[in-house]
């Protein structure tokens, strides 16, 4: 009995030291991208237009790193706070952790230089080698071109700095260990040519993150299998709950039966000077998705996205998009 204790023992001493040692190496080896590179960004007039564009538009770095402005439709950035950071993303969302928005004007990035900023923007990994939660979906920014992330780069070093100390983000057991195993070395793609339409779209769709809002979403991932079916669920603070869309090509419960036209024209609709002016009334329907940015886009840019749509699998998932508060009801 003893010589089998003694053995239980050891047994339950090597594996404490084996999962010490892997609970370490996720802390402190990980992660591991390599360093940052040596280089330095030209601010010539096209890129910061280029990343203007990009970044208000396509990428939408500007919606999560300002504080948007709730009572009109979609939330727009209020125009005094661009790129201040701040915003908060956390467990009432369904992220294994509370995760604020840096601040990446010219006064929160200024200790980083251009390769540090292109590292986090592509493998999310900050200039102290600290893995970010892809909240910012650098999985997706790390497959776009050099050169667009050279132009995002170029455009927020012009932004007005604004002094907006933002807490450290925080997330839980166990992601607080896994978010070391995320990040991954960026694979560039060259853009594609526009004149392959599909392609461009699906660089676009890509660039956006499309996925990331239009799948469900379960304990910090995307559902396999559910990809841009629509389903993900986002609260609002005043109880109303909104459903992403469903915008693969299905006919009955998707957008197979859009036209380019109608597809075009909702973003037209939703973001136009009327829409952008009115105030919304309590219980009314809003979506963080944000449309007025988006709408922004080049109408070349939105049917190259409606092109490569129509191309991927169709799903089949009716969704409620929209469910007032419980006074919105009465």
């Amino acid at each position: 009995m003893k010589k089998a204790g003694k053995i239980l023992l050891w047994i339950f001493g090597i594996f404490v030291l084996v999962l010490a040692g892997a609970m370490g190496y996720l802390k402190f080896a990980l992660p591991r991208v390599g360093a940052a590179p040596e280089m330095k960004v030209e601010l010539t007039q096209q890129r910061i237009e280029r990343g203007k564009y990009l970044a208000n538009h396509v990428t939408v770095c500007i919606d999560c790193h300002s504080h948007r402005d709730w009572s009109r439709f979609s939330g727009p950035p209020d125009t005094a706070t661009l790129g201040m950071g701040g915003d908060i993303f956390d467990q009432k969302f369904g992220f294994p952790g509370t995760y604020y928005a840096r601040n990446i004007t010219p006064e929160g990035i200024r200790n980083y230089t251009d390769g540090e900023l292109f590292r986090v923007i592509t493998t999310g990994v900050d200039r102290k080698g600290k893995a970010i939660f892809p909240v910012m979906p650098y999985h997706y920014y790390g497959q776009m071109d050099e050169e667009d992330i050279n132009s995002i780069i170029s455009y927020i070093r012009t932004l007005k700095p604004i002094k907006n100390v933002v807490p450290d983000s925080k997330s839980d057991f166990p992601m607080n260990l896994i978010i070391n195993t995320i990040p991954q070395k960026a694979s560039l793609t060259k853009m594609p040519s526009k004149s392959d339409v599909p392609a461009y779209g699906k660089y676009l769709v890509s660039a956006a993150a499309c996925i990331d809002c239009h799948t469900q979403f379960d304990k910090g991932n995307l559902v396999a299998g559910t990809e841009f079916g629509g389903g993900r669920k986002f609260s609002f603070p005043d109880g109303s709950l909104l459903t992403s869309g469903n915008i693969t090509p299905d006919p009955e419960t998707g957008i197979g039966n859009w036209s380019e036209e109608n597809f075009l024209a909702l973003f037209h609709s939703r973001s136009d000077s009327t829409t952008l002016s009115t105030k919304l009334k309590p219980g009314e329907f809003n979506s963080i998705m944000p449309w007025t940015m988006y709408g922004g886009m080049h109408d070349d840019d939105l049917k190259a996205i409606y092109a490569y749509l129509r191309t991927i699998k169709p799903i089949r998932n009716k969704v409620v998009k929209f469910i007032p508060p419980p006074l919105a009801k009465r």
